[in-house]
Formats: C-alpha cells, sequence, structure tokens
C-alpha cells in the first residue's frame, strides 16, 4: 500500500542504510516519525491533511517497513541518536536543511533525540503519546510496570527474545495492535496484514531498537539532563492519560526537557493519527505557526 498521492523514495542516509519514505505535497517541510508495530502506512490520513501546503516525508525508520534493516553489530546500531542522524540526513538528501519533526511512540523517541542532538536543524518538535526515554525507565516500577513487558523482554540480551518474537510474531505484534487501539475499525485488514508482514520480517531489527533504550539511549539523555540541556524549540506533545494512571506527571516530566511546551490530553486510543487524523492534523499545525528558534552562528 502506498499513501494517496506520495511518491515512495528511496534514499542512502550513510554507506550501506538507506530509507524507505514516501514524500507528497509543497511548501515548509515536516518530517513524520511513525512507531510500533507500525510503518509510515500510519501517517496516511495526517499526511494527506498536512501536504496542501507542506511538503511531507514519512520514512520507515531504519529496521522497520521497507528500510534497511543492519545487523547490529553494536549498542549504537540502533541507538536513536544513530536513528536520529538517520533522518537528518534523509532530508538534506531531499533538499531540507531545517524542518519540523513529529513523531508517534518509538518514532516520538527518535524526533526528541534528534531535536536534542540538531536543534538548528529541527525547528518544531510534535510527540504522540510516548515520554522521554529516560523519564519512561524512571516511572516503569512495581505493578504498573506490567503494562510495558515487551520493554523488558526486548530489552534482555540477544537470542531469547528474537526467538519466541519470532515463533509466534503475527501473534506477538497483533497483541499490541488490539490492545492499544479504541476503535478498531480505524486500522483496517489492509493495513493490519501491511504492519505484521513488516514486522514478521523485522523481529531481530525492532528487537534491536528496544534493546537499545534501557542501555545506550538512557545514557544518551542521562548525559543531556546532567548537563542541564533542554529542547530549544517549540514542542506539542499529544498523550492519553496513562500518566495519571500510573502515578506519575506526564506534563510535568515534559515540562523539564521543553521550557516551550504544549501538553494536550487527548480521548482517543494510543495509535491517534489513525484513530484522530483531524485532531493530530490540528495541533501540528498551531505547532508549526509558533515562532522557531533560530540556528546559531557558525
Amino acid at each position: 500500500m502506498n499513501i494517496k498521492g506520495f511518491t515512495n523514495r528511496r534514499v542512502y542516509v550513510e554507506d550501506g542504510v538507506s530509507l524507505n519514505a514516501a514524500v507528497g505535497g509543497s511548501g515548509a517541510p515536516i518530517v513524520l516519525l511513525h512507531g510500533f508495530p507500525q510503518t509510515h502506512l500510519m501517517w496516511r490520513h495526517v499526511a494527506a491533511g498536512l501536504a496542501a501546503d507542506h511538503t511531507v516525508i514519512c520514512p520507515d525508520l531504519r529496521g522497520y517497513g521497507a528500510s534497511s534493516k543492519p545487523a547490529a553489530v553494536s549498542p549504537d546500531t540502533y541507538s536513536k541518536r544513530t536513528m536520529a542522524a538517520d533522518i537528518v540526513a534523509l532530508a538534506r538528501e531531499l533538499g531540507h536543511d531545517r524542518f519540523a519533526l513529529v513523531g508517534h511512540d518509538r518514532g516520538a523517541l527518535v524526533a526528541f533525540r534528534a531535536a536534542m542532538d540538531h536543534p538548528a536543524v529541527v525547528t518544531h518538535l510534535g510527540s504522540l503519546d510516548v515520554l522521554p526515554t529516560l523519564d519512561m525507565w524512571d516511572v516503569m516500577r512495581g505493578t504498573s510496570a506490567a503494562v510495558g513487558f515487551h520493554l523488558y523482554l526486548m530489552a534482555q540480551p540477544p537470542g531469547l527474545p528474537e526467538r519466541m518474537i519470532t515463533v509466534s510474531a503475527d501473534e506477538f505484534f497483533g497483541y499490541f495492535l488490539d490492545l492499544w487501539v479504541n476503535d478498531p475499525a480505524a486500522i483496517p485488514g489492509e493495513v493490519r496484514s501491511e504492519y505484521l508482514a513488516a514486522c514478521r520480517a523485522a523481529v531481530p531489527s525492532i528487537v534491536a531498537d528496544y534493546r537499545a533504550s534501557p542501555g545506550i539511549d538512557v545514557e544518551h539523555d542521562r548525559a543531556d539532563r546532567d548537563a542541564g540541556r533542554t529542547l530549544a524549540m517549540p514542542v506539542t506533545v499529544l498523550q492519553q492519560d496513562w500518566g495519571a494512571a500510573l502515578g506519575f506527571d506526564a506534563a510535568g516530566l515534559w515540562r523539564a526537557w521543553a521550557p516551550d511546551l504544549r501538553h494536550v490530553p487527548v480521548s482517543c486510543g494510543h495509535f491517534m493519527a489513525e484513530e484522530a487524523p483531524a485532531e493530530v492534523v490540528k495541533a501540528v499545525r498551531e505547532l508549526v505557526t509558533r515562532p522557531a528558534t533560530r540556528p546559531a552562528a557558525p
């Protein structure tokens, strides 16, 4: 399946690694990063809504969909820093030195790292239904951590997680597609089949992405926090009210990273770009109208 009106591009971002990206529209660029267990198709409604006056770029992340899936030869292969550098290189190859960036779930973690590492490139940051990696691991404790069992499973050393997931891939990935959606019709059968097929073919790289989170990704976040670094650009966060249910203040955690924050509670399920695309489009349009920081002088 393709996003209607968009062209799929294959773009090399480093030696041996290329990203598949759907590109459409014209105007100021917005890059949209998908979450788990999905591909760039999750943006099909939002991308069409934004393409009327923006160039919209929807890549499959490294390790997902039709993008390259390099072997995890080191923890850095699937660090969010590496995956963020992919996105900056992708945009540059498509002719964009600065762009707004919006991510969902895993894509939001990549977007967060891109904004921290490349503040002169990312003009605006949008995050859908996730906490920064360091905060996520800090709040997952006690019985509340049961909701994130997959985080702990895929954090284990290479071998067992990959084998366990591979033998029941459709059941494993399908479980989250069922659990995290309020309106099952938002993910029709043909889209669900595409997601499952893509995940089935990417088990080692998906696990490597998750395995990086409690290790190298937390190290990068902690180094930024210890140095007092914050997000320099306007930030909008759309989030379910799961923070209250688990006993933490999601808006407060985000505000510690983002001085220019708008935190917007939503009532739909986790897959909000598919369940409430008009609400997401509205929030992104509002985000990109806010004054952006200018890149630092060389």
